[in-house]
């Protein structure tokens, strides 16, 4: 099954892709290998779920965050190469703010991870993976996600 009719299937339309909001490049090719910069749950133009998880932000919250922060960044590769066919993930780096004592970093970037495994199969679509908590994110986005992903 072609990652267009898996989207489908998932109900999902990927958005078009997000304007850098300071100097970088969304994607960067290296050789087979696309380093895509951190991505925050914009959706419609807003942050997704806006705040700090433990505090603001629910686990759920959480999860439904990094799934559209893990939709943006197919959107920034369909922008960068035009499909996202014969791609598979590397990596994800997921960072969630977060209140002092929350520990469920894992639980939430899993809405990234559980997307993408989807999207592209179990064995293109699940890489290795970190999951960071930090103090605020950009935008106070509850998530960000960055992605390593080669080009076969």
């Amino acid at each position: 099954m072609s990652v267009a009719d898996r989207l489908k299937e998932l109900g999902v339309t990927l958005p078009e892709a997000v304007t850098p909001l300071a100097v970088y490049r969304p994607v960067t090719r290296a050789g087979n290998l696309l380093f895509l910069a951190g991505q925050v749950p914009l959706k419609d133009g807003t942050v997704l779920h806006p705040g700090r998880l433990g505090e603001d932000v629910t686990v759920e919250q959480g999860y439904e965050a990094a799934r559209q922060c893990a939709i943006n960044a197919l959107a920034a590769v369909q922008a960068f190469l035009g499909t996202l066919e014969g791609i598979r993930l590397v990596k994800t780096t997921g960072f969630v703010a977060s209140a002092p004592g929350f520990i469920q970093h894992p639980q939430v970037v899993n809405g990234a991870s559980e997307f993408l495994r989807d999207v592209f199969g179990e064995q293109d679509g699940i890489g290795a993976r970190t999951a960071i908590g930090v103090a605020m994110l950009p935008a106070n986005s509850p998530v960000e996600v960055e992605l390593v992903m080669e080009v076969r």
